[in-house]
């Protein structure tokens, strides 16, 4: 009886205490509910001695919210605010711009500069003065150069992509005024008319997005990136004619006998335009944006070497040549002579500086 009147006692004991403990950390009143130190749920009895939950009336209302959260990966690009005050955003809301999926692109661009000049492969041979030319370097005369570009890619992951792409370039002709060699040393000028050079270059292309080390631009609107590209381009410059009207004397008319060349006049040379391929590269720098309906935009800048523009090498030259009377006097012949060179180049490296823009659709 002792013993069983001692465990009660030590019972009471500490139920006593564990009330008087929770009572220091959570005063109970009538119709309160909370938790003990132990994190149990505090119940309080009824009148008819069962344990019931009660509710605290200091307690703020719960709001329960129902119905589907939105669909995530969709590509509605705003976030969403529950009643609870929870926010959920799309992962574009963090990667708006991200490159994902296959994609085919359409360029335009306008060459703000065009490199190179031609230059004729033959002046040092013997009877290179002969043949009007660009003997001294000649700058190749542009028009408006609009490159157009359509491009087919895929992005191999959030910052590298990777395309196949055909671009054409038109509008780059022979200079219109060459400096010929008089044929003691000097030279003369000479009018060019023809010879338009266009350019039809396919490149394998690698674009990389530089924002891990730059961040967006323009609050997240613009997205920098680099490229590179090689590639084969099909240069053809088509015919042309160089006129030299100087006129050449051989000898002077008094010292010339019947039928002596005296002089040469009226210089035409037919030079055959040619194609050659040439090994192209790019390197690219500029920034992106998006529209509505997953096109996105490149603004650029891009550095085409296009290689090498070079003619056939066939070249004939119709000339006015001019005689000695023999009493001093000199005449023209009665028909032009006709030279034909063979294997005579004329040649130029191109490059172009291009600003440009490319829609990008992606799948």
């Amino acid at each position: 009886m002792r013993k069983v009147g001692f465990l009660a006692a030590l019972t009471g004991f500490l139920f006593g205490a564990s009330g008087v403990a929770s009572a220091t950390v959570y005063p109970v009143y009538s119709g309160y509910q909370g938790t003990n130190a132990a994190g149990q749920v505090v119940l309080l009895p009824n009148t008819s001695g069962a344990l019931i939950p009660t509710t605290n009336p200091n307690a703020a209302s719960t709001t329960r919210i129902t119905g589907a959260l939105p669909q995530v990966g969709s590509n509605v690009t705003q976030s969403y605010t529950t009643a609870a005050g929870r926010q959920y955003y799309q992962p574009s809301d963090f990667d708006r711009l991200a490159d994902s999926g296959l994609y085919v692109g359409l360029g335009v661009g306008y060459s703000a500069s065009v490199s190179g000049a031609m230059l004729s492969d033959y002046m040092n041979e013997e009877y290179g003065p002969f043949v009007p030319g660009a003997f001294q370097d000649a700058n190749f005369d542009t028009d408006t150069v609009i490159p157009l570009q359509l491009s087919v890619g895929a992005s191999i992951n959030n910052d590298l992509r990777i395309d196949f792409g055909y671009l054409r370039y038109s509008g780059i002709a022979y200079p219109s005024m060459v400096k010929s060699s008089d044929g003691i040393g000097g030279y003369v000028d000479a009018v060019v008319d023809g010879g338009a050079i266009t350019s039809n270059v396919t490149m394998l292309n690698l674009y990389y997005n530089i924002d891990s080390y730059t961040g967006y631009l323009a609050g997240g609107m613009l997205r920098p990136y680099v490229g590179v590209g090689v590639g084969l381009a099909l240069n053809t410059i088509a015919d042309y004619v160089v006129y030299d009207d100087t006129f050449y004397s051989e000898m002077e008319p008094g010292a010339a006998g019947p039928g002596d060349l005296t002089g040469i006049s009226d210089v035409y040379a037919y030079h055959n335009g040619g194609t050659v391929e040439q090994l192209a590269f790019m390197f690219e720098g500029g920034l992106t944006t998006e529209m509505d309906g997953g096109i996105k935009i490149d603004f650029f800048v891009r550095y085409m070497n296009l290689g090498e523009v070079k003619t056939s090498g066939s070249i004939i030259v119709s000339q006015t040549e001019w005689f000695g009377d023999g009493a001093g006097q000199e005449y023209p012949g009665a028909y032009d002579s006709v030279l034909h060179y063979t294997n005579w180049y004329e040649s130029g490296r191109l490059g172009t500086i291009d600003l440009g823009i490319r829609l990008r659709l992606q799948f």
